[in-house]
Formats: C-alpha cells, sequence, structure tokens
C-alpha cells in the first residue's frame, strides 16, 4: 500500500492550550494582513469567561485555529485560519463546526463574523453552513483596503450542520 495523501491524513479538533500559543501567532501572521499580536492573542486566550479557541492538529502541528467570542447569546466568529498548504482538506470547516456547536451548546441564539469581499472560498464555506448577509462595513479591512461582509446565523435548537 502506498503512503496516505494530504488530503487522507488525520487532523483532530481540540480546545487550545497555552503551549500552542507560539503556533497559533506563527499562523495569524502567516494568514492575515491584520494579524492579532501574540500578547493579543494570550489576553484573549486567558479570558476563558470570553473567548473560546479550537486547534486542528495533527501528529503535534497546528493546521489551523479558530477563536469564538460569546457576548451575552451571541458568539462572534473572530478568527478562523488554516495554514495555506493544509487548505481544501475540511479543516476550517470542522474547525466551524466545533465552535457553533459548543456556542449553541451554551445557549448562544446567534452567530456572526465579518469576511472580507475577496475571500470567496471562506463566503462560501459560511454559507453552507447556514450564514447568511446581513450588513457590510465599508473599508473594514486594510493592507489592502477592503469591505467587509457581514454575516449572521440563527441558532434554532442546537446547531444543525445542514438546513
Amino acid at each position: 500500500m502506498g503512503e496516505k495523501s494530504m488530503q487522507d491524513r488525520a487532523f483532530q479538533i481540540r480546545p487550545m492550550t497555552e503551549g500552542d500559543l507560539e503556533a497559533v501567532s506563527v499562523l495569524e501572521n502567516l494568514c492575515f494582513t491584520m494579524p492579532w499580536s501574540r500578547e493579543e492573542l494570550k489576553r484573549s486566550f486567558e479570558n476563558t469567561g470570553l473567548y473560546r479557541f479550537y486547534v486542528a492538529e495533527d501528529g503535534g502541528k497546528i493546521l489551523g485555529y479558530t477563536a469564538m467570542s460569546l457576548v451575552v447569546d451571541e458568539a462572534d466568529i473572530d478568527n478562523l485560519a488554516v495554514s495555506p498548504e493544509e487548505r481544501r482538506r475540511g479543516i476550517g470547516r470542522a474547525l466551524l463546526i466545533k465552535a457553533l456547536t459548543d456556542a449553541s451548546e451554551l445557549g448562544m441564539e446567534t452567530a456572526v463574523l465579518e469576511v472580507r469581499d475577496s475571500n470567496l472560498p471562506a463566503i462560501s464555506l459560511y454559507e453552507s453552513l447556514g450564514f447568511r448577509q446581513i450588513g457590510y462595513r465599508k473599508k473594514y479591512y486594510t493592507n489592502p483596503e477592503e469591505g467587509a461582509r457581514l454575516y449572521g446565523r440563527i441558532f434554532s435548537g442546537s446547531f444543525p450542520i445542514l438546513n
């Protein structure tokens, strides 16, 4: 039998630990033009009353992560990042499903996020999981300057993967 392809390799989704901060910081800088600093990541990670962080891991390597803040009855998907060489494997979908499932189980009623106009793969992912555009923010992003689509999703009971 031959070696497994990159697509077939297993990964697991788990809550982030403090030991993951350095790898997540590297990923943040690799994936975003407006990255959170390591200090911002650490401060947010330590604020467990507000934030939840999850990572996708394969053999000790962090492939992606998501950060979600919980305010009253709303989950805000603050960041979702997957290493460029690991994309198109379902990692982003798995991370987002984990975050949304937990948000629903914690009693959140809605989920929101912003996405760059040009990020069509992310827009497709969000729409496939029941998000709909609910607003627009002009010049929200810099480097390059670009608008953000504001997406929202209402939970009905538990989080349904398909709707």
